[in-house]
């Protein structure tokens, strides 16, 4: 990704060069949560903190153009953080999100 150290990219790409797979430490990490389950985790609570910040202003009832405006993001984006969301929380509707939001007491 965008904060990698050159030389793990460089390991990286010699560690594929030989044949062989190469995933980060934090990759690893994510693998083992998924395949081993995150406990009593709620979904919501594996969002990062931009997909919470979108995902409750939905559940408010904000437009993608106006979250887009008011985080000075571009609509595309906040879509893409829409999607995201949608799928973490396995919804579909920003309805959906709002009574998610509202049963678990993230919104009132």
């Amino acid at each position: 990704n965008k904060e990698c150290d050159p030389d793990d990219i460089a390991s990286a790409i010699r560690t594929v060069a030989l044949g062989r797979r190469y995933i980060t430490p934090q990759v690893a990490e994510l693998l083992a949560d998924s395949v081993l389950g995150t406990g009593d985790q709620l979904p919501h609570e594996s969002l990062s903190e931009r997909e919470l910040q979108v995902f409750l202003r939905l559940a408010q009832g904000e437009t993608v153009g106006h979250i887009a405006e008011q985080m000075f993001l571009s609509v595309k984006t906040v879509s893409t953080y829409r999607s995201r969301v949608l799928d973490k929380l396995s919804l579909s509707t920003n309805s959906d999100l709002t009574y998610y939001a509202l049963k678990n007491g993230l919104i009132q």
